[in-house]
C-alpha cells in the first residue's frame, strides 16, 4: 500500500468523535412498499397490496446520519414543523443519540416530506414506481432568524466544521449566513456548502460541492462530456464564490476538483461506473469531505476520501450511508 493510502486512513481514524454542524432542510423521507397485484380495471395503473412503511431523514437529515454512520458528531441546526413528521425526525435523530436542541419547531410550517411507493413481487427487490413530494419553505420571521443565529453561534463553540445542505426550503437564510461566516472563520472551522439552487448565494466558503447539473443550471451552459468547458466553468465559479476550493460531482464520470491558484484536477469514478442508485449521493460526499476537512486533510485528500464513499454509497438502494469499515475496505482493496 503506498503513502497517499496510508495518508487517506489515518484521516478516517480521526473521524470519530469530530463534531461537525449541519445546517439545512430537514425532510423526512416516508417509504410505502407494496405487492403487485394487477392492472386496475378502472385505470391503466398497478393495483399494489399494502405491507409496510418505514421512515427516514432527507436532505441535510440524510448527512446527518451519514456522519453519524462515520464515527462523528453531527450537530443538526435547521426547521421543521410542529406536527406529526417534525416529530418523527426529532424521535429518528433521538433514537440514534444525536442532539436536537439547534432544531427548532416552527408553529404553521408543515415539514417537508418526500414519499416513496415501492412495489414488486413478493421475493423480488422493491422498484421506485413513484414519488410525492410535499414541499414547503420556511417564511421569513425575524425572531426565527434571531434564535438562528443563536443557535448557530452556540455550534460554532463546540464544532470542527460547518456543512451546509440546502435544499431550497429557506432553512438557510441568506442574511444569517452572512452574519455568522465569519465567526466559523475565525475559529478556523471549514464551511462547505451543497446548495440545490442558490449556489452563488453563499459566497465566501471554504468549498462548495456541487453537482453538474448545478453548475450548468447556475452558468446557464451545457457542460456534457465538454471538459475544456467543464474547466472553464470551475474555474469561473471558484471565482464567483470567492472560495479556496470547488468539488464538482459528474456521476459515473467521476469528480472535478479546482484549487485556487492551481490547474482543475479530474479525479476517476472509484468502481464500477454500472450505478445501482444515485439518491442522497451528494449528501455523503459532502459528509465525507467535510469531515476529512475537519480532520486537517487537504482538498485533494478530501476528494479522494469522498470519491471512495460516493463509489460505495451509489452501489446501495435508496438514501444510504457508509460506515468506516466500508470506506477503510474500499482504499485498502
Amino acid at each position: 500500500m503506498n503513502k497517499e493510502k496510508h495518508r487517506l486512513l489515518d484521516l478516517i481514524d480521526k473521524f470519530a468523535g469530530k463534531r461537525i454542524v449541519v445546517w439545512g432542510d430537514f425532510i423526512l423521507d416516508e417509504y410505502v412498499y407494496g405487492k403487485t397485484r394487477r392492472i386496475s380495471r378502472e385505470a391503466p395503473v398497478l393495483i399494489l397490496t399494502y405491507q409496510k412503511k418505514e421512515f427516514s431523514l432527507g436532505g441535510a437529515g440524510n448527512s446527518t446520519l451519514n456522519l453519524k454512520a462515520l464515527g462523528a458528531c453531527p450537530l443538526p441546526v435547521g426547521i421543521v414543523g410542529q406536527d406529526e413528521s417534525g416529530q418523527k425526525i426529532f424521535d429518528i435523530l433521538r433514537s440514534l443519540k444525536i442532539p436536537t436542541k439547534y432544531l427548532l419547531k416552527l408553529k404553521g410550517y408543515p415539514t417537508p416530506i418526500k414519499t416513496r411507493i415501492l412495489a414488486g413481487e413478493e421475493n423480488t427487490r422493491k422498484q421506485q414506481i413513484l414519488r410525492i413530494d410535499s414541499e414547503f419553505r420556511v417564511p421569513e420571521n425575524g425572531r426565527l432568524k434571531q434564535s438562528l443565529r443563536r443557535c448557530l453561534k452556540q455550534a460554532q463553540s463546540q464544532c470542527s466544521a460547518l456543512l451546509i445542505s440546502d435544499y431550497n426550503y429557506q432553512s438557510v437564510k441568506e442574511d444569517v449566513f452572512n452574519d455568522i461566516i465569519l465567526d466559523f472563520k475565525r475559529a478556523k472551522c471549514p464551511v462547505t456548502s451543497d446548495s440545490r439552487f442558490r449556489l452563488l448565494d453563499f459566497q465566501g466558503v471554504t468549498a462548495a460541492t456541487p453537482n453538474e447539473p448545478e453548475i450548468e443550471d447556475t452558468l446557464k451552459i451545457e457542460i456534457s462530456d465538454n471538459i475544456p468547458l467543464l474547466k472553464d466553468a470551475g474555474n469561473r465559479l471558484l471565482k464567483k464564490l470567492q472560495s479556496p476550493a470547488l468539488l464538482i460531482t459528474r456521476g459515473s464520470r467521476g469528480m472535478a476538483l479546482f484549487e485556487k491558484g492551481k490547474p482543475p484536477l479530474l479525479i476517476p469514478v472509484h468502481g464500477t461506473t454500472d450505478i445501482v442508485d444515485v439518491t442522497g449521493a451528494g449528501d455523503t460526499v459532502i459528509s465525507v469531505f467535510t469531515l476529512a476537512l475537519s480532520c486537517g486533510a487537504s482538498f485533494l485528500e478530501a476528494a479522494h476520501l469522498a470519491n471512495y464513499a460516493g463509489g460505495i454509497v451509489v452501489m446501495k438502494k435508496g438514501t444510504a450511508t457508509l460506515t468506516v469499515e466500508e470506506l477503510k475496505e474500499a482504499i485498502s482493496f
